[in-house]
């Protein structure tokens, strides 16, 4: 189905209403602050991004994108509050199933399950058998890609950091040139945030 098709007629969910949606499904407070404070981070830097990307964009969608791409996150959290890094990759899919499973259209469910690195494409799921469903993971439209893009700069790591471009750039020629490649495009198409002033706002360091 066309991406223009996915997006026509969507309830696209307010601030307060993922807010709540966070509550709900995070397992602690502390899980809540992590992912919760991420989320609004990458929707800043979505923000400052979005004169680059473009007419027609739906600002809107976009900031639900940010605010809810990674509530997949707590389906990863054991009873004792403690995340299971090893599956981390499908923390994506988990997402789009709980927002599924919330009653949202497919256009909000995909934010979660193609944001994860600059998207995993069928073959990789087969080739390097991910535990992921057999499927395509990469963003497609621009908000798609705008979100997954701003993802980039901020990480939940323990404590949360901003990334440079630059330093994104380096870390993800480890997954292969076409990764490398891929981030290239994204930064071209979207330019790079400035996040000084996060810094000062969270005060978390950056690399």
């Amino acid at each position: 189905m066309p991406v223009t098709d996915l997006l026509s007629h969507v309830r696209v969910p307010g601030d307060r209403e993922i807010r709540v949606l966070h509550e709900k499904h995070a397992p602690t407070g502390e899980a809540f602050e992590l992912v919760h404070t991420h989320c609004e981070i990458v929707c800043r830097i979505a923000e400052q991004l979005l004169g680059r990307a473009g007419d027609g964009v739906d600002a809107d969608l976009v900031r639900a994108g940010c605010l809810l791409h990674d509530i997949g996150v707590y389906r990863l959290y054991d009873g004792a509050g403690e995340l299971d890094h090893a599956s981390y990759i499908r923390h994506g899919v988990l997402g789009h199933e709980l927002l599924a499973k919330e009653g949202f259209a497919e256009a909000i469910c995909r934010f979660c399950s193609c944001h994860t690195g600059v998207g995993i494409g069928p073959d990789e799921v087969r080739l390097q058998r991910l535990p992921l469903p057999a499927g395509d993971y990469r963003a497609r439209s621009r908000e798609e890609r705008l979100v997954m893009y701003a993802d980039k700069f901020h990480s939940k790591s323990s404590p949360p950091t901003f990334v440079r471009a630059d330093t994104y750039a380096v870390d993800v020629r480890r997954f292969g040139a076409g990764k490398a490649a891929a981030f290239a495009e994204l930064r071209e198409e979207f330019g790079e945030p400035d996040l000084a002033p996060l810094l000062t706002t969270y005060g978390h360091a950056v690399r």
